[in-house]
């Protein structure tokens, strides 16, 4: 049957429901050029603005699927359980969660990307270890996987072709932050890793793609269903991105966070973000039952230093210096840093992640666009966070630098994203919700279960 792309716009743009054939024709054509650029933009833009149904997005994600390579895990032993992350700023948790789960016996195979916007990008940090080859053949990659428990890499062309392009357009087209557009891209990804379950980490707040707490909810729920429907044991948790998560914002320094995280020294959220992730992903595995034994479990991971050792087991397999776990001088350094001090007394009111983000993109550590360089030892350690009491002259950040020009500019960035109160608040809760094919728990309701 053949169809018109003209008539499939009109459809969409009426708010009314597309076929999966129509889905099918719409995403086969523009992966062989046949559909251009400015016909599948009016198509986003109608998702965008009518959405897509649940059968919908299902058929959307399947196709994408199968627009390129499968990778089959049969002949690697054990079970196999993807991690995700919507993207936030210092978001460091694989390097310290993908080790920790791998040591509890559980594969841990993962595809990721660079930095874009004012996020912050797996593959940049991961390239600030000297010598690591962050792009592997599905053959290496399988390997790897296989010998330390654990891998990460870029997505390859003959993954999911139809996101990559896909993506490419949507950030061109203002329509990322979309609800069927963003679950369609990740769950496709996921979905070509042929894992047994995944767990996702959506990340909700100033910070995140998706700022609302509802969508956050909504997104992370249409996904699990998606995941479940395709017989993948699939568990959200929304977590919170208001403020930078951990102290250490830039690439080489969240290296440098994540190894002292593994060595016992992490930060309290970067921890509590780190065992909620790693429970729900032995949960997932079918290798425990409940949050409270799992996370146990993992504690006992970490301070044994096997969580450690499995992490540099990965960077020697992947070409990286594994040295750097013992030596931080052989990562990637800045010129300059500079101390940005408090101009008063009083409490940590806020923290704006997002422009903590766009402040790491001025200092060199992002991208706005795919083609842009990264300086790895560039970024922010910051002193204090949200809810910390603070004194007048007070260092609140370490500033990390080349350019000794724009270090005025980065801390007037900094200042209007830090706000100093006299009335003291509390920590924020850094774990909201848990998110599986049951329903939505809130992080309180497991807790009260330890």
């Amino acid at each position: 049957m053949s169809f018109s792309i003209y008539e499939i716009i009109s459809k969409k743009r009426d708010g009314k429901e597309i076929s999966k054939a129509e889905i099918e024709f719409i995403i086969n054509g523009y992966v062989r050029d046949e559909i251009p650029d400015y016909q599948m933009s009016a198509i986003l833009m109608a998702i965008y603005i009518q959405g897509l149904n649940e059968r919908e997005s299902s058929d959307l994600t399947e196709i994408m699927m199968d627009s390129g390579d499968y990778i089959s895990f049969n002949e690697i032993k054990g079970k196999k359980i993807d991690k995700h992350s919507t993207g936030g700023v210092g978001d460091k948790i694989s390097f310290i969660v993908c080790p920790l789960v791998a040591s509890c016996g559980v594969k841990v195979p993962m595809l990721s990307g660079r930095a874009l916007g004012h996020t912050g990008g797996t593959l940049d940090k991961l390239e600030s270890i000297p010598g690591m080859n962050v792009f592997l053949s599905i053959n290496r990659f399988k390997q790897v996987l296989g010998d330390v428990g654990m891998v990460v890499s870029g997505q390859t062309e003959n993954i999911v072709p139809a996101d990559r392009k896909l993506y490419a357009l949507r950030d061109s087209t203002a329509t990322v932050g979309c609800i069927p557009l963003i679950t369609s891209s990740i769950m496709s990804k996921k979905l070509a890793l042929g894992t047994d379950g995944i767990v996702l980490d959506v990340k909700t707040g100033k910070g995140a793609f998706i700022q609302n707490k509802k969508d956050s909810i909504l997104l992370c729920e249409t996904m699990v269903s998606i995941g479940e429907k395709a017989n993948r044991k699939t568990i959200g948790v929304i977590t919170n991105m208001n403020q930078p998560l951990g102290k250490s914002v830039g690439n080489a320094l969240e290296i440098i966070e994540s190894i002292e995280s593994l060595k016992g020294n992490g930060p309290d959220d970067v921890m509590d973000v780190t065992y909620a992730l790693g429970a729900s992903m032995m949960i997932a595995a079918g290798i425990e039952n409940d949050y409270s034994k799992a996370i146990k479990r993992l504690k006992q991971r970490l301070n044994s230093g096997e969580a450690l050792e499995i992490f540099r087991n990965f960077i020697k397999a992947q070409g990286g210096n594994d040295k750097i776990c013992d030596n931080y001088d052989l990562l990637p350094k800045s010129k300059y840093k500079v101390e940005l001090r408090s101009g008063k007394d009083g409490y940590v009111s806020e923290i704006d992640a997002f422009k903590i983000g766009m402040a790491a993109v001025y200092v060199g550590a992002g991208r706005i666009k795919k083609e842009d360089s990264i300086e790895h030892g560039t970024g922010f350690v910051f002193n204090k966070k949200e809810g910390d009491n603070v004194r007048k002259d007070e260092i609140l950040v370490y500033i990390h630098t080349n350019n000794k020009q724009n270090i005025e500019e980065i801390k007037k960035r900094l200042e209007s994203a830090i706000k100093i109160s006299s009335n003291k608040i509390l920590s924020p809760q850094t774990i909201l919700y848990v998110i599986d094919k049951k329903g939505v728990y809130s992080w309180d309701q497991i807790k009260a279960g330890f």
